[in-house]
């Protein structure tokens, strides 16, 4: 050890990287998220690497470095799911999700942030799956899938527990389409 560098410690270094993400320092961030990745693999610890994989997937994607985002997160939730930890899997297949979106592949961002929303619903993660769904809505607006995109933003809106003004309102607009619905199939 370097007399004029303080020593240290795990907890210290994850520390500097959330300061060093609060404050917008993204690369910073990501690139301490990845020396705590391998400092955990290399203690064996397969779940604090791969979280800490999935910390720096965020961040190298707020940095805009969608590959190197995609690349972190790939596979995370794959332990997750191999450790029971369905909450952390569903957060690791939405930042794959985000990765994929910025990278244009939306076909793949849909299908993660779908598989995301139904784990998050499984497991009564109601607050994380409205964002999900928010996220997804907006991707089916922009490919053309008019009607998936409401019933995304529909559910959404149902769970959330606080409303702006704004999402009340959406929330009404969007009962009109969804009782036509329900009238027609009535009428069937």
């Amino acid at each position: 050890m370097r007399g004029d560098q303080p020593f240290v410690t795990d907890n210290d270094l994850e520390k500097q990287a959330q300061k060093a993400y609060a404050n917008k320092q993204y690369r910073q961030a990501a690139e301490l998220f990845e020396t705590l990745t391998g400092q955990y693999a290399d203690q064996g610890d397969v779940l604090n690497a791969a979280e800490m994989r999935n910390n720096s997937s965020v961040a190298w994607l707020q940095a805009g470095e969608a590959q190197r985002s995609l690349d972190a997160a790939l596979e995370t939730d794959q332990i997750f799911s191999e450790a029971g930890d369905s909450k952390r899997e569903a957060m690791a297949l939405g930042n794959q999700a985000a990765a994929y979106e910025a990278l244009g592949n939306i076909p793949q961002a849909i299908l993660k942030y779908q598989t995301a929303a139904d784990i998050f619903h499984a497991i009564h993660e109601e607050d994380l799956r409205v964002y999900v769904l928010q996220n997804l809505s907006a991707l089916q607006l922009k490919t053309g899938d008019h009607l998936q995109s409401l019933a995304s933003m529909h559910n959404a809106l149902e769970n959330k527990k606080k409303l702006g003004l704004k999402e009340k309102f959406l929330k009404k607009l969007l009962r009109v389409p969804f009782q036509m619905i329900d009238k027609n199939k009535t009428n069937d």
